[in-house]
């Protein structure tokens, strides 16, 4: 079975996960700020020092391609590619939203008729999102989506569709639908131990070297309003 070192970092979550095939073996995770160039190699030293293994006895490392944080993102991914150059390991990118709707899954055993929606936040009122099934199975393209009170509107009056994810605490009081459904489902290393262990078994790789992660939209820098002078 493969035992695989895997990185969330796309949202506030900073997440470390050792799984055996699909089983989790040790977690490693905190919320509430983005601090991923700290806590990221610190969690990733803890949990191998735990288990008494080093980056030579992995058979892979994951990592969260996106979209989401481009800070958080870049700091996961180049972390991931050290240790894969370090190590020569090979290297795993799972989307994050498809992780976030493996959780739900997991969490919710949704019905055979029922839609998931993860989000994941994009600043002020807009979102990354996509559809799944209830097999966490993609059903349309991701996007970045603006939310408002039409947003899934025509969908909501045939199905219920549970929104979770950090994108979706902010769109509670504009899709009022009563099919709506909101789930307190956090993004976690935790959700890409099953779509790893598939890409492993299938060698499904990135390459280490060009690999790039997936942002979606295009990084926009703000000035700064503070005065440094």
């Amino acid at each position: 079975m493969s035992r695989i070192l895997s990185i969330e970092s796309g949202t506030s979550v900073c997440s470390v996960g050792l799984s055996q095939g699909k089983q989790l073996i040790a977690l490693r995770e905190s919320d509430g700020e983005f601090a991923h160039a700290a806590k990221l190699s610190v969690f990733i030293d803890e949990l191998l020092t735990q288990e008494n293994i080093n980056t030579a006895d992995l058979d892979a490392i994951a990592v969260s391609e996106g979209p989401g944080s481009y800070t958080g993102i870049r700091i996961g991914v180049s972390t991931a590619k050290g240790l894969c150059f370090g190590a020569n390991k090979p290297l795993i990118a799972v989307g994050s939203l498809h992780s976030l709707a493996k959780l739900a899954v997991e969490k919710t055993k949704p019905s055979p008729e029922i839609l998931l929606c993860p989000m994941i936040d994009a600043r002020r009122m807009e979102v990354y999102t996509a559809l799944f099934d209830s097999n966490a199975n993609m059903i349309n393209q991701i996007s970045a989506q603006i939310i408002d009170e039409n947003t899934y509107a025509e969908l909501l009056k045939t199905n219920k569709i549970i929104f979770f994810g950090n994108g979706a605490e902010k769109c509670k009081s504009i899709i009022s639908s009563p099919n709506a459904i909101f789930a307190d489902i956090k993004a976690s290393a935790k959700g890409m131990i099953d779509i790893a262990d598939e890409k492993f078994a299938k060698s499904n790789f990135v390459d280490i070297a060009y690999f790039e992660p997936f942002y979606l939209k295009d990084f926009v820098a703000t000035a700064s309003k503070k005065k440094i002078f």
